[in-house]
């Protein structure tokens, strides 16, 4: 059975328009998110890197699954899948 409220991180920052379109994208689906800065801390920052592997952004966290860039095709197959 699918859960109706997906867990969901955006690793992301204020200059990125990737990131930009990708929270625009989650808002018009109405999918709730939580938005980590990358620039805020270092912290952050390491952590984004530590589950996507690399330094791009942005990087979401679909209940598990990585997404890195904005990828709507995964962003709707991760959504879908939960």
């Amino acid at each position: 059975m699918a859960q109706s409220n997906p867990q969901v991180i955006i690793y992301s920052a204020a200059w990125c328009a990737f990131c930009h379109a990708a929270k625009d994208y989650l808002d018009k689906k109405g999918v709730q998110y939580t938005d980590k800065d990358v620039d805020s801390s270092p912290a952050i920052a390491q952590e984004a890197m530590k589950v996507s592997g690399q330094t791009g952004i942005p990087v979401l966290n679909i209940n598990g699954q990585i997404i890195i860039g904005f990828d709507r095709p995964r962003i709707d197959a991760a959504l879908a899948a939960v």
